[in-house]
């Protein structure tokens, strides 16, 4: 249980990891002027709960998120949360609006417990983290998410993929006479056929990769 604990990632703690220094430091320097987002006290906010858009874009991409308004999103917002949105409201003399989530794809469509954040638009593509809740991020799923970052990291997975599936293949099964060249047509048979499953599967699935869904709306991406 210990150790099941220590492996999984609270994506929060991601968030500070991924946020460059400077981010703070601009806000606190820069006149936000779009009014069609809240107008905070900036000198009540806490700092440390401050992210620019392009580290959350960033979280999301690795760990293939979605950052999208709230009322696509299908969970329920637990009371706590309500009460952090309450106290801001009334620290602020404001009335908050144009909540965003950050979440699994799959929270954005059935109910699951995977690691929510709440965040309210500052204006200028900051955004400031209210509350988090639900369980951390499963072990490992940078990892797992990472061949889906972009077409290269696909073809070296099934690159791999094919190697090692070409290693566990008995090749006295096709030749009589199994030799380097027999593995490697064997290698490249095995490529070919991962190929055409992830690309049958990504078009009959309408998948795409991390950076372009990470703040799309639509279920078929």
């Amino acid at each position: 249980m210990i150790i099941n604990t220590l492996i999984k990632t609270n994506i929060q703690n991601a968030l500070d990891d991924k946020k460059k220094s400077e981010n703070s430091l601009k806000l606190s320097k820069h006149k936000i002027e779009n009014k069609k987002f809240n107008d905070f006290n900036l000198s009540k906010l806490k700092h440390y709960n401050i992210y620019h858009l392009n580290t959350i874009k960033d979280i999301c991409i690795d760990y293939r998120l979605r950052f999208l308004d709230i009322r696509y999103f299908k969970g329920d917002i637990p009371s706590e949360a309500i009460d952090k949105i309450k106290k801001v409201e009334l620290d602020h003399n404001i009335k908050l609006n144009s909540f965003k989530i950050m979440a699994p794809s799959i929270m954005f469509r059935l109910k699951k417990t995977d690691d929510p954040l709440l965040f309210i638009p500052l204006g200028d593509n900051y955004f400031y983290f209210i509350h988090k809740w639900g369980n951390d991020l499963a072990p490992f799923r940078k990892i797992r998410m990472w061949p889906f970052q972009s077409i290269k990291n696909l073809l070296f997975t099934l690159l791999v993929a094919s190697y090692f599936m070409t290693l566990i293949t008995p090749l006295s099964i096709f030749t009589n006479k199994p030799d380097s060249s027999s593995f490697w047509i064997l290698f490249l048979f095995m490529f070919k056929a991962l190929v055409s499953v992830v690309l049958f599967l990504g078009v009959a699935l309408g998948k795409n990769f991390n950076p372009k869904i990470w703040n799309s709306k639509y279920n078929k991406s």
